[in-house]
């Protein structure tokens, strides 16, 4: 009977498509014009008007903290500054998946699985030099 409601359990485990991973979400939906490394220079870079900027120095930028939030907001296209591009697309317009709970200084926000799991991965490749 146990070795049954094991085998249940792994078989439902393996129905269940697992999340992607922010380097995935990232591949698919900013390198072209972000670049793999993320520095700005993908192939759908070269004749925009505005250049991508590179998104490995936005913490060096910002006093050497990486702001999250604000990173979340340009994503999704809620915050977007007159310097930005018409050729980066608003992401929160899509399907950024189910959401997570994202807690701070004791309040919850609930975040979209994949804005979350693609600001983590940029967070991930800032430099520090």
């Amino acid at each position: 009977m146990r070795y049954m409601m094991m085998f249940a359990a792994l078989s439902l485990a393996a129905c269940v498509e697992a999340p992607e991973s922010g380097a995935q979400i990232y591949a698919a939906e900013c390198a072209g014009c972000h670049g793999a490394d993320a520095r700005g220079d993908g192939p759908h870079a070269r004749g925009l008007e505005t250049a991508p900027p590179d998104l490995t120095t936005i913490a060096a930028r910002n006093g050497g903290v990486f702001p999250r939030d604000q990173v979340m907001s340009t994503i999704d296209g809620l915050q977007r500054d007159a310097h930005f591009s018409a050729a980066m697309p608003e992401f929160g317009a899509g399907d950024l998946g189910e959401t997570v709970i994202v807690e701070e200084n004791g309040l919850g926000t609930p975040v979209p699985t994949k804005l979350l799991l693609l600001t983590e991965y940029i967070a991930l490749l800032q430099r520090t030099e």
